[in-house]
């Protein structure tokens, strides 16, 4: 059959249309949009490196096929680029399933992801927390001890969920643990192992009433913000609280809630990380949170939105949303 030209011309001109109209949607997105990104994503960290915004989240599925490590990148917070398979376990021998939590950081231009794996019950397991280098925030990432960097259970805090947290004196600390307990160690200048305290102590015990798991530190106006998430990461009453220190041991006596479930959005919100833009008081939360219909535990999503401070320094209770945040370049 012959297509007359007119026909022919007029269905390329509608596909032009449709391209277009395409096109300007996208130009035309004002907000993130809560989730950021599509599949189903957990216990995001975020950072800021060369002026992009990442983030590094657990891949939510069964635990024996966590076994790969996905994150994101975006300049503006609102259009975000997947870098898939930064790290999986054939770059960690030791890992065969579990891997949770990443905590990023960049030191003299290398960048190291520390990581959850295997979900050990006990001494007598393998596993616990990893660290892996790259050249990029993108990885590739490769194994740097080839062994667990903690690899013991500790003062009852399960090696997971781990957070690298630099202080204004140079020193990386890191702060981790499930099952209700809270450690932080200070790390060797080289991510190779951990060192003593002055004191003598190597793990320090700072958990504060209520912690479940996922540690994060911030420091702002000379204050050390703890905060974690409380409840069951299945449930609806997953939640993040926090406290505020005069130092990373504390001690931190627990404020209040400021980030959970709402009805009418998500259930399930908590786990999160915490971005300052430079140079700005200016912040946002980033964390995971279960569609209001869904029963299967593992559907989790990444979400962000604004973080704010009342005048004594106190953090405001989060309004989870929709919409999530608006565009904001890194200048």
């Amino acid at each position: 059959m012959i297509i007359p030209k007119k026909l022919v011309l007029l269905a390329t001109f509608g596909a032009a249309i449709i391209i277009s109209e395409n096109k300007a949607l996208a130009q035309e997105k004002k907000t993130s949009g809560n989730p950021i990104v599509e599949g189903w994503y957990a216990d995001p960290e975020a950072k800021i490196f060369n002026k992009q915004y990442w983030v590094y989240p657990t891949y939510s599925a069964k635990y024996n096929d966590q076994v790969f490590m996905d994150a994101f990148s975006s300049p503006d917070l609102v259009n975000w680029t997947k870098h898939p398979r930064v790290i999986d376990t054939a770059a960690v021998k030791w890992a065969k399933r579990a891997m949770w939590a990443p905590a990023v950081t960049e030191k003299d231009g290398k960048y190291y992801i520390f990581f959850g794996a295997n979900d050990i019950q006990n001494n007598n397991e393998i596993g616990g927390i990893g660290v892996a280098v790259g050249d990029k925030p993108e990885g590739p990432f490769k194994d740097l001890l080839g062994k667990p960097l903690i690899g013991q259970i500790i003062n009852k805090a399960q090696p997971i969920d781990q957070f690298v947290f630099k202080d204004d004196d140079g020193q990386y600390y890191m702060i981790y643990g499930g099952w209700g307990q809270c450690n932080i160690v200070k790390l060797k200048n080289d991510f190779t192992g951990i060192e003593p305290f002055k004191d003598g102590e190597t793990y320090k015990l700072i958990t504060p009433k209520d912690y479940v798991e996922g540690p994060v530190m911030f420091k702002r106006k000379g204050k050390y913000y703890f905060m974690w998430s409380e409840g069951g990461w299945t449930g609806p009453d997953y939640r993040v609280a926090y406290a505020i220190g005069d130092s990373p041991f504390g001690p931190f006596n627990r404020i209040g809630t400021i980030l959970k479930q709402d009805a009418n959005i998500a259930t399930g919100a908590g786990h999160h990380s915490v971005i300052q833009v430079p140079g700005k008081d200016e912040w946002y939360i980033v964390y995971h949170r279960r569609p209001l219909t869904e029963t299967d535990g593992n559907h989790r999503v990444t979400c962000i939105d604004k973080m704010y401070f009342d005048k004594d320094g106190k953090i405001l209770p989060v309004k989870i949303t929709n919409e999530g945040v608006a565009a904001r370049k890194i200048k």
